[in-house]
């Protein structure tokens, strides 16, 4: 009898042990690892926003012997030719870039060409000095079509998900400018246009996340000097050409740049995390 009392108490003391090892080993399992976003990697993307901005042309003539304008009216063209115009608009397009990620910090190479839309004239009437009442008029036009930048980034990640960054590069450009001057006195005409592949500079700041699956959004602040492009002319006329009477027109082209957009990164590491 005792025998058998042995064998039923191993028994049970064994399934209890087992069951008591499953329990262990279930409590004891390493957790499951999370990933981490990881920047590095080649990207592109797309943006849209807005641009406001500003052109200053300028128009001045000189005062050679024998040509048509008298020396008092030389200072007084180039007052009326200082002309401002304002600009805003809707900007936007494509980006690709490349990030390299070490430890917290991001360093990046980026670059995007887009619609800039950027357009405005100015139009202002002056009287010679020499000559009251007989005017002339300058009238001017500036333009932008597009927009390029090649930058560099460099950030650092607020959290895993969150990149804060400072970028600056070059800014390229089309900008066009055209002229015109006519007056009552003798009823001249003068015309001059600029057409000038600028490369300016741009610097700016942004902000990035990353919301999975290689997708990011983001919203930067552009600020773009393109600098300034002049042209000059001797196409005076007044009943006839006067190529003595030598025009120059200039124009400088400055804006800022509010946008937000998505990228989308291509393959790269994720790291894990517990």
């Amino acid at each position: 009898m005792n025998k058998f009392w042995l064998a039923i108490a191993s028994v049970v003391l064994g399934a209890a042990s087992a069951q008591a090892a499953d329990l262990a080993a279930h409590y004891t399992k390493a957790p499951v690892m999370a990933p981490v976003y990881n920047w590095t990697g080649f990207y592109v993307g797309g943006n849209v926003g807005g641009q406001w901005g500003s052109a200053n042309p300028e128009t001045t003539t000189l005062f050679p012997v024998a040509a048509y304008f008298a020396n008092s009216s030389v200072p007084a063209i180039a007052a009326v030719g200082a002309q401002h115009i304002n600009s805003s608009g809707v900007t936007g397009g494509f980006t690709a870039g490349y990030n390299w990620q070490v430890n917290n910090a991001v360093l990046g190479l980026e670059g995007d060409i887009n619609y800039f839309g950027f357009k405005g004239s100015a139009s202002r009437t002056g009287v010679y000095p020499c000559c009251a009442p007989d005017n002339f008029t300058i009238n001017s036009s500036v333009s932008a079509d597009w927009l390029a930048t090649i930058r560099g980034r460099i950030g650092f990640l607020a959290t895993p998900s969150w990149l804060i960054y400072a970028t600056g590069g070059a800014a390229i450009a089309e900008v066009k400018g055209n002229f015109s001057f006519t007056d009552s006195f003798a009823g001249a005409t003068e015309s001059g246009t600029i057409r000038d592949t600028r490369l300016g500079w741009t610097a700016g700041l942004g902000g990035e996340y990353a919301v999975g699956n290689g997708w990011s959004l983001k919203a930067e602040y552009l600020y773009v000097d393109l600098g300034r492009s002049s042209v000059t002319s001797n196409n005076l006329n007044v009943g006839g050409p006067l190529p003595a009477q030598t025009f120059t027109h200039s124009v400088d082209l400055k804006s800022n740049i509010a946008r937000v957009g998505v990228n989308y990164k291509f393959g790269g590491p994720v790291v894990a995390r517990y």
